[in-house]
């Protein structure tokens, strides 16, 4: 399957690319975003970071096409300041994420990502880590199943489904995503099942999360890249589901805020608060219509800017 960049228009003209700039696209995946930011590079460099080493292998060859002003390093988006110091970088002009699974990941069955092929359950996006989802299937407890299919996959019969893989777990190990599919389907009401959507989207996009702790990354992540930000420098990050989204909403609401005053208190104009950021723009940017009908995972993708004054 063809492999779309979502959003790619949007979010490059977002970051308002300055040539001698320093860019960081924390989630590489095959180079789309990062191929649109090199070209734009003239005197700058970019630094690109992947937990995924099929996806860095793929994409160096794309962008050395192109320049060969980029890094591409083998790590979590969430230790990018930590890896920036490693190259003596201490700010950036621009930071792009482009969170959740990339399509290759999704498309390739031995990955264990999708509940379309039977593949062994995996779901690491880091295939060096040792926590996969046949591990989380099959070992974690009643109440840690229950409590991510909740809380990561919005799951109504989050109980039902843990109680049906714990039954299962007790005759043989669930090993294979068609196991999975197969249990879930078990612990559904019919009603459910004839809905429209996956059935088991919901607990494949919670053990997925879970796998890679997505959310614990992401929250490190937006908290060291607004501290990255040079003045003028934009963050953007497109999220893909309500969790992500709300995340990136409430970090990006809260550094560009003013604390709130007494109105009591007499103050003169410059001795009142300001922020050190500003939203781009207050609503999220989804897809055009073009990307609709080309791009089906375009369809839940949100993006978010926010810019350092």
């Amino acid at each position: 399957m063809k492999h779309y960049s979502v959003l790619l228009k949007e979010s490059i003209e977002m970051l308002n690319i300055q040539p001698n700039g320093i860019y960081i696209d924390g989630t590489l995946g095959r180079g789309g975003h990062s191929s649109e930011i090199l070209k734009r590079l003239k005197g700058g460099h970019l630094f690109a970071f992947d937990r995924d080493a099929t996806a860095i292998i793929e994409s160096k060859q794309r962008l050395s096409a192109i320049s060969d002003s980029f890094t591409c390093i083998h790590a979590n988006f969430s230790s990018m300041k930590q890896m920036m110091n490693r190259f003596g970088i201490d700010k950036a002009d621009g930071i792009l994420l482009d969170l959740g699974v990339s399509s290759p990941q999704f498309d390739e069955a031995k990955r264990g990502f999708s509940y379309r092929f039977d593949a062994p359950l995996d779901m690491r996006m880091d295939q060096e880590q040792p926590l996969n989802a046949a591990e989380i299937v099959n070992t974690w407890s009643y109440e840690q199943l229950v409590t991510i299919f909740y809380r990561y996959g919005e799951e109504k019969f989050a109980k039902q489904i843990a109680r049906a893989i714990e039954r299962q777990r007790l005759i043989e190990p669930v090993q294979t995503t068609q196991q999975l599919v197969d249990v879930i389907k078990s612990a559904l009401p019919q009603k459910v099942l004839n809905k429209k959507g996956h059935p088991a989207k919901k607990v494949f996009q919670a053990i997925r999360i879970a796998v890679n702790d997505e959310l614990g990354e992401l929250k490190q992540a937006l908290n060291d890249g607004l501290s990255l930000l040079k003045p003028n420098g934009r963050f953007c990050v497109i999220s893909f589901h309500s969790l992500e989204d709300r995340m990136v909403k409430e970090a990006f609401v809260a550094a560009s805020s003013v604390p709130k005053l007494d109105k009591r208190i007499p103050l003169l104009p410059d001795e009142l608060p300001t922020s050190n950021y500003r939203l781009v723009h207050k609503k999220p940017i989804t897809a055009e219509n073009t990307e609709l009908d080309e791009n089906n995972r375009s369809h839940s993708a949100k993006l978010r800017t926010i810019e350092r004054i």
